[in-house]
């Protein structure tokens, strides 16, 4: 505390210092004699120093005094209630330091870094008085002063003693331990038998956007953070026991008393909860991505080292801000690894991947072959019964696929008028730039035809290994035109990076997502708020392929979206009571967004998200009218590499979603059996389809040849039929429910139909066959589907 003082005449009886040699007059005891306690006043000898221990003395104080360099050693013999430092007069022409010396000597003594310090000082200047303040005095006084005024002051200090903030237990403006206290706290836990802490964990949260704040608001910023994190998890309660912060604005958590499982939930809660809470921050309404870093007090048994090591998981929290809490593990101390001779089980996965066709079929069929002759040979024709079980295996699947073609004529009409205003959205796209490099520029220029009557940002989220000269190109755009914003994401490997990057950033109430390659239609943004002001959170739109006259591929892919985007999703949505995020060309509720994110180490991390949305009651809806054009892979092994990274994501995603789903309260009756057909089914569907030829060759074995076999069964007959029916229906109602400019190729459909009968059904199921076996392998290497600039199918 400082005030202004008005100088009273030098020599003056109430001043401090009185120059006078007559003994500093009795004052009525209401004005001086105020004071108690011990004081000690740290100073050189002199006149000067005896009128202030006069003047402490007469307002009821108790004195000592230290010379400079004695002050620690006589604060140790004898603790006193305050200091009171006497500044000396500088000399003509030298730094007035005389008071930061004696300030300086004070609290770099144990004894006094709590202890009230208040400094005399001969010109109390504003700068030197800065510099006695930040250096640790607790207020300046100057000589001209009243006695009583230094009386009132030494009293007030001490009946509220000023302890430096990293001293006390609690940070009183966030009440929430320093760090060095939190350790404290951690260190008591440690200490308790292992039986009576029933588990425990010790959880440290970063900011991702902490850099960025800090950058435009300071680090005053640090402290305000903390705060807000704290807030969250005080008004969740459950298993945080015990909250503080460090320097940098991390907040530490101690959970104690819980097991891993409950700990891992009760954070993911919690990181969720900040996600998807908007928080003002220094005056401004920002979004924060929490990275949390954490490990259970088992095997712990220094506080210091815990912490440290749950701060290292932050770190790897932070590359991919999905929210989801990490748990330490040795190899994120970045300590160096002796040599060691590798794995068996490295050495052998790349040649098992390798064989993995062989291994299917040898799994599919020799396997079961086998299995059914020793069943025969035991007296079970467990033969004749899988024959059956297969035939109605393929008639169910075929039965499904007429049911979505017959739901997809009714499917949900979009509603004609918005039920708000249109907000501000916000478009994301994401983009790996050596991969798109060639159609970044005309993708982006797509995106700026929009036509969308409220305010529309496009944000372009992308990571490079290296500089390219597109991005040049790029700022250019965006120095043109200002609804474009470049961002790139450093350290980001995935999609899902660039995704959880820019979601925080967006100004938007929604969001469409969109993959480098896509052109939408310039109504897309207006007709998707039309859905989501009505009550839904999240509409897929209908992905058009813009390159079908490239190669047959192309073509084959731009029927078979038909057959996806037009006719399945559409069709399922109204079949089981819900819908799917496609990856791109899907509108989300930023909030809901936020709160859900992208996993990154799912391949399929759209389905991912879908089925976490979907679990927190979140509708989805599915309009085949929200166009958007994209490029399709114009070779078979481009191809081959996209779908077996699909069907490898959706056996994750299956293997990770379909028990919880089923039994989740949150879906319905109509709702599980979707999830059983679309998580479960499907996944059986292509081992299911390969047992037609063990079963055959079973029959052909037990009959004794295949001369002796009636293959004209009726009911076979019938089955067949059905199976192959299936095929045109699909192709049939793709093209009636296209797209104008692929309607007008009705070659493209019949060629699909001929190609997925004899070839393309096959093609899929021997994917999604060897992509179970690559999981099951441990192989996830994801593989980036090329880009090229490539002739347009013409629109009509």
């Amino acid at each position: 505390m400082v005030t202004s003082h008005h100088d009273p005449a030098q020599g003056s009886p109430t001043a401090l210092l009185d120059t006078t040699d007559h003994p500093l007059p009795d004052s009525p005891p209401g004005r001086l004699r105020t004071g108690g306690g011990h004081v000690l006043v740290a100073g050189a000898p002199g006149p000067r120093l005896e009128r202030l221990v006069r003047t402490l003395r007469a307002t009821g104080h108790e004195v000592s005094h230290a010379p400079p360099g004695e002050i620690g050693r006589r604060m140790g013999q004898t603790r006193p209630d305050a200091i009171v430092a006497l500044d000396a007069h500088p000399a003509p022409g030298a730094p007035h330091d005389g008071g930061l010396g004696l300030v300086q000597e004070v609290r770099t003594a144990p004894a006094g870094r709590a202890l009230p310090l208040l400094v005399v000082t001969p010109a109390p200047e504003p700068a030197g008085v800065v510099d006695l303040l930040r250096h640790g005095a607790d207020d300046c006084v100057p000589e001209a002063a009243d006695p009583a005024e230094l009386s009132a002051r030494i009293e007030a200090k001490l009946r509220r003693i000023p302890v430096p903030v990293e001293s006390l237990p609690r940070d009183p403006r966030t009440g929430l331990y320093s760090r060095s206290h939190f350790l404290d706290e951690l260190g008591r836990e440690l200490r308790r038998p292992e039986a009576a802490r029933h588990g425990g964990a010790v959880a440290v949260v970063g900011v991702a956007e902490m850099a960025a704040l800090e950058a435009r608001l300071g680090q005053r910023i640090r402290r305000e953070v903390a705060e807000r994190l704290a807030g969250v998890a005080e008004v969740l309660g459950n298993v945080c026991d015990r909250l503080g912060w460090d320097d940098d604005g991390r907040l530490l958590m101690l959970l104690p008393g819980v097991d891993e499982e409950t700990a891992r939930r009760g954070l993911e809660k919690f990181a969720a909860a900040v996600a998807g809470t908007r928080f003002v921050v220094a005056d401004e309404n920002v979004r924060l991505t929490p990275a949390i870093g954490w490990l259970p007090l088992t095997g712990c048994t220094d506080a210091a080292q815990a912490a440290d090591q749950a701060r290292d998981a932050v770190q790897e929290a932070l590359r991919h801000r999905d929210l989801r809490p990490v748990r330490y593990a040795p190899w994120m101390r970045g300590a160096p690894h002796r040599h060691r001779r590798p794995p068996l089980g490295t050495l052998i996965r790349p040649v098992l991947s390798a064989l993995s066709p062989v291994l299917a079929l040898l799994l599919g069929v020799g396997v079961p072959f086998v299995l059914y002759q020793q069943a025969y040979a035991l007296g079970w024709d467990l033969g004749a019964a899988m024959y059956w079980v297969v035939v109605a295996g393929l008639v169910l699947s075929a039965v499904l696929i007429v049911l979505e073609c017959l739901f997809s004529l009714d499917a949900a009409a979009r509603p004609e008028r918005p039920g708000a205003p249109y907000p501000p959205a916000s478009a994301v796209i994401a983009a790996y730039l050596p991969n798109e490099a060639a159609t970044i520029v005309d993708t982006v220029e797509s995106f700026l035809r929009l036509d969308y009557p409220g305010e529309l940002e496009i944000v372009l989220a992308y990571n490079t290994p290296h500089p390219l000269p597109v991005e040049e190109t790029l700022r250019e755009i965006a120095a043109r035109d200002p609804r474009l914003v470049l961002m790139p994401v450093t350290g980001s490997t995935s999609k899902a990076q660039n995704i959880n990057a820019a979601v925080t950033r967006v100004r938007g109430e929604f969001v469409g997502i969109f993959d480098a390659d896509h052109h939408p239609a310039p109504t897309a943004f207006q007709h998707a708020w039309h859905w989501l002001s009505n009550g839904y959170d999240v509409v897929q739109g209908h992905c058009v392929i813009r390159n079908g006259e490239s190669s047959r591929v192309a073509e084959l892919v731009a029927v078979e979206f038909e057959a996806i985007y037009a006719v399945s999703h559409p069709g399922r949505t109204r079949l089981y009571g819900f819908g799917v995020f496609g990856g791109s060309n899907g509108f989300w509720r930023t909030d809901l967004l936020a709160r859900t994110r992208m996993h990154g180490s799912m391949l399929t991390e759209d389905i991912d998200s879908t089925l976490r949305a979907l679990a927190e009651g979140a509708r989805f809806a599915v309009d085949r009218t929200l166009i958007s054009r994209e490029l399709a892979p114009t070779t078979l092994k481009a191809l081959w590499n996209q779908r077996s990274r699909w069907a490898q994501g959706w056996l994750q995603v299956s293997l990770k979603h379909l028990w919880p789903g089923l039994r989740s309260p949150v879906f319905t009756a109509r709702q599980k059996l979707g999830l059983f057909v679309l998580l479960g089914w499907r996944e059986v569907q292509p081992w299911l389809t390969l047992q037609i030829l063990p079963t055959l060759l079973y029959s052909v074995w037990k009959a004794g040849g295949p001369q002796h076999l009636d293959w004209a069964v009726p009911v076979c007959v019938l089955a067949l039929l059905v199976t192959l029916a299936a095929g045109p229906v699909q192709a049939l109602f793709a093209w009636r429910l296209a797209v104008p400019e692929l309607r007008a190729r009705r070659r493209w459909f019949w060629s699909y139909f001929v190609v997925s009968t004899v070839f393309y059904s096959h093609f899929k199921n021997m994917v999604a066959r060897q992509a179970h076996l690559k999981e099951a392998l441990g192989d996830r290497q994801w593989r980036v589907t090329p880009r090229a600039a490539t002739k347009a199918v013409a629109r009509r």
